[in-house]
């Protein structure tokens, strides 16, 4: 179910006291239960069609797919920031999307899309099949980990900068985007070295996919958003990226919102 929360919250002013303004402070309440007390589903989430918010749909949806498990989507407006309203850095006072919410755990808030995709790894993947066992494969669980850890402190970042000045920036700056679309080229290089014969980012032999892929693939598959108009470069991480978007789950949590 998608649920535009702005629906939900005030904007006008009124004079202190007023009837408008109590009618406000009403509806105000109103949204913030719908959006944890009375929770439609299970896990709420706030988030937006970026490759953060994509990382973290697409593994509710392989997780849907795997065992039922249902969640609410609501819709933020980033162009608008409405990830920096009160209510919402309540929730994440860092004002990023994406956030979940899990109404089975007395509504515990998690924000930071790698924390989110291991927090459902932990509490709702629990036949592993998205993940490692730490106890029992300790290993492949250090690789997942350095592979999520690898995108999260590298590949988003760089690309999301490369992004910031090849389509955002008020003004062209060469150096600028010349430095952070080199960079995310020399990480795709990186991914392409660990995917010589193999198929997915972890795991004994060609890999098992796990959330390392859908982490990174939320990154690379946008890569002509990017101004890298193809991944022929990298043929292991072309290979990748075809390989996972040809999953159901990723091609659904992709259009989500």
């Amino acid at each position: 179910m998608l649920i535009d929360i702005r629906s939900f919250i005030p904007t006008a002013r009124s004079p202190s006291g007023s009837l408008a303004e109590v009618d406000c402070r009403r509806t105000h309440r109103r949204s913030m239960s719908l959006a944890t007390s009375s929770a439609r589903k299970p896990l709420q989430l706030y988030t937006a069609g970026t490759p953060n918010g994509h990382k973290v749909s697409i593994f509710l949806e392989e997780l849907k797919a795997a065992y039922g498990l249902e969640y609410d989507v609501h819709a933020i407006d980033i162009s608008k920031n409405v990830q920096k309203e009160p209510w919402f850095i309540k929730l994440n006072p860092n004002g990023r999307i994406p956030v979940l919410v899990d109404t089975n755990r007395e509504s515990f808030t998690i924000f930071e899309s790698a924390a989110i995709l291991l927090y459902l790894e932990q509490h709702y993947d629990t036949r592993t099949k998205f993940g490692f066992d730490p106890s029992i494969q300790p290993n492949d669980y250090s690789e997942m980990l350095q592979w999520i850890f690898f995108t999260h402190g590298g590949i988003g970042p760089m690309q999301g900068q490369a992004n910031h000045f090849n389509r955002f920036a008020p003004e062209q700056i060469p150096y600028a985007q010349k430095r952070y679309t080199d960079e995310t080229k020399r990480l795709y290089g990186v991914l392409d070295i660990r995917l010589t014969n193999r198929d997915w980012l972890a795991g004994p032999g060609r890999g098992t996919y796990s959330i390392a892929d859908m982490n990174a693939w939320s990154w690379v598959s946008k890569h002509a958003f990017t101004g890298i108009e193809t991944l022929d470069e990298w043929p292991n991480v072309k290979a990748w990226v075809e390989r996972c978007s040809e999953r159901p789950a990723v091609r659904a949590g992709d259009h989500v919102p």
